[in-house]
């Protein structure tokens, strides 16, 4: 898989274990990490992908005590795991609770990562940012340089 695309609505057991859309089941099979994100959501890498990043995040200066705060976290939160047969990975009550993770869940793809949402609250975040991203793509703005 080249990168992680679309939304998809899976369901957290009762043992907070998440079933993994089948589409990224493949890419996701050697191991995965996954951490806190950002806006409330998780970040689920493939292992190789996650330690990259935690590669490139040793070459940020460590004199900013943002940047400290910004790894510390986001290494210390890291969890390993490998899906099972059935495709579920085991989302730990911390970042559950991170996250506000019950039952319902949206996860999308984001290029390299996955993103998991409490369903209600991915729904809030795209009722506050669609009306920006409307005008946007209507070409009133440059967001992304080039595009």
């Amino acid at each position: 898989m080249d990168e992680f695309l679309g939304t998809h609505t899976p369901r957290l057991d009762d043992k907070g274990r998440l079933f993994l859309p089948a589409r990224f089941r493949g890419a996701l099979a050697e191991g995965l990490v996954v951490t806190t994100g950002q806006e409330g959501c998780l970040y689920v890498f493939p292992t190789a992908e996650f330690h990259r990043i935690s590669q490139e995040m040793q070459k940020a200066p460590g004199s900013s005590k943002t940047v400290r705060d910004f790894v510390r976290v986001f290494r210390a939160s890291a969890h390993p795991d490998t899906p099972d047969k059935q495709g579920r990975v085991t989302i730990p009550a911390p970042l559950r609770g991170y996250a506000g993770l019950d039952k319902d869940c949206t996860v999308i793809g984001n290029g390299s990562r996955l993103e998991v949402w409490d369903t209600t609250r991915w729904e809030a975040y795209l009722a506050e940012v669609m009306p920006a991203y409307s005008a946007y793509s209507a070409g009133t703005e440059e967001v992304v340089p080039g595009l």
